[in-house]
Order: structure tokens, then sequence, then C-alpha cells
């Protein structure tokens, strides 16, 4: 505190009284000051407290993410086709059933359809006269083995059973051949057996198209879509070749 120089002592209250003055408006800037800035932080951060229901201490937790992902998504391509990467709201999401009744269908009765191709392929190595007539049915062989375990696994899968349900008799099925026609073909050789067999497996071809079309129009698996689609194909290609084995001049 700073007395004013005066020659009597009485003569210093005035000036005891201003400084006394100052001191406090200076008091009050600074707690106006404080007031208005604020704390000091960018950012501040929640403290734990009570929560007013459970009386416990609670933490706050890290906002979630937002809804809208924008990380890209890698989406396998089709046989033959590469992969491609998409943002998420370019894919579609599932729904509906994963099978129905003309998926489950289509596999119980493939199984048997290619069983029969296989048997007819079998009879191949001994008893046919040309080289052509032995590629077909190694081709056979090296496709529809595989496709059978797979059809019997999705069936095994989905814990149903192997067979079809009465009503849908083998021999009824689109190119199935008959045990008498089988027994045919099991008789014959060289260029009879030839003939035979190209004639009754084009035919079990068309059989096999026509349920993969079926299942195609009326199914929802994509996995078993995916494989009709495979065996249509395959199943066309090859009965153009089997064509060229009997008459190479057929176009």
């Amino acid at each position: 505190m700073v007395f004013a120089r005066n020659g009597k002592q009485g003569d210093r209250r005035p000036a005891i009284v201003l400084v006394t003055l100052v001191e406090a408006t200076a008091v009050v800037l600074a707690i106006g000051i404080a007031l208005v800035v604020g704390p000091t932080d960018e950012t501040p951060t929640a403290r734990p407290g009570p929560d007013p229901t459970t009386g416990s201490t609670t933490t706050p937790s890290t906002p979630p993410s937002p809804v809208g992902s924008t990380v890209p998504v890698i989406r396998p391509g089709r046989p033959g086709e590469s992969a491609d990467v998409v943002a998420p709201n370019q894919l579609t999401p599932q729904s509906g059933p994963r099978h129905n009744s003309a998926d489950v269908l289509f596999v119980q009765m493939m199984v048997p359809h290619h069983e029969q191709a296989l048997q007819m392929a079998a009879l191949v190595p001994t008893r046919a006269g040309g080289t052509g007539v032995i590629s077909v049915a190694d081709r056979i062989r090296a496709s529809q083995q595989p496709e059978v375990e797979v059809l019997r696994s999705w069936l095994r899968d989905r814990s149903l059973p192997p067979d079809v349900e009465s009503g849908h008799e083998h021999h009824t099925m689109h190119g199935m051949q008959s045990p008498a026609a089988i027994a045919a073909l099991t008789s014959a050789t060289g260029t009879a057996f030839d003939r035979m067999f190209i004639e009754m497996m084009s035919a079990h071809h068309q059989g096999a198209i026509q349920m993969a079309q079926a299942v195609l129009t009326a199914g929802v698996d994509p996995q078993i879509r995916e494989l009709a689609r495979n065996i249509a194909f395959e199943q066309a290609v090859e009965i153009n070749r089997m064509r060229e084995v009997i008459d190479p001049q057929v176009p």
C-alpha cells in the first residue's frame, strides 16, 4: 500500500481509500475475464460421476462409429472372372429363404442322374471301338464325380434326405435311361457300342439341361443356381463334341 506524502498523519486516509478501491476493481475485472474465457482445453473431458438410478460410478464410453461405413469391400467374381472392389452401399443384402423345394428336388434328382452317367461311362474302357468315346467318358468322370460329392454334401449339411420323395421315380427324370436300355448298352461292343453310347448320353445330357433350367427358374439357393448354370453349359458343349465323334462332318 502506498501512502500520500503529506505532512500530517490524518492526510493519508483519502489516499488509502483510493488505493483500496483500485485493488477491488482489479479483482472484479479478473473474475469477469475468467468467466468469459472459460477453460483453456479445446475438448473438455467428461469426468466419472454417479449414475442417478444405480448410484454406481460410470465412465463415459467412446462415441459409436458412424453408421454409413466407407470401407471398401472385395466382391468375388463368377468362375473365370476376377474379383472387384465396391463400396458398402453397392452391396445387395441377402434376404428370403436360403433354399426352397425346387432346390432340394433338383439336388435329389441330379445325384442319381449323374450316377447313371458315371455308370455308363464306366462301360467305355472295355467296350468302346474308338478313342473319341473314351475321351467323352473321361470328361464325364472328371466333371460329374466331383459334382455328385458337392450335391451329396449340400443335402447332408442341411439334414435333408438323399432320396427323392415318392412321386418322382428315377425313370421319370428327364434323360434318364431305362434298365433295359442300360442292359442293351452293356451287351454292345465296338462301333455299335459307340453309337448307342453317344445317342443315350446325348439324351441324358439334354435331360440334365432341362433339370438345370427348371431350378434356375424356381430355385433360390445361390450355390445350386451356380452349379445348375455350370451343368447346363458344360453338358451343352459336350453334346456338340459327342456329335462330332459319330459324324465329324456335322457342324
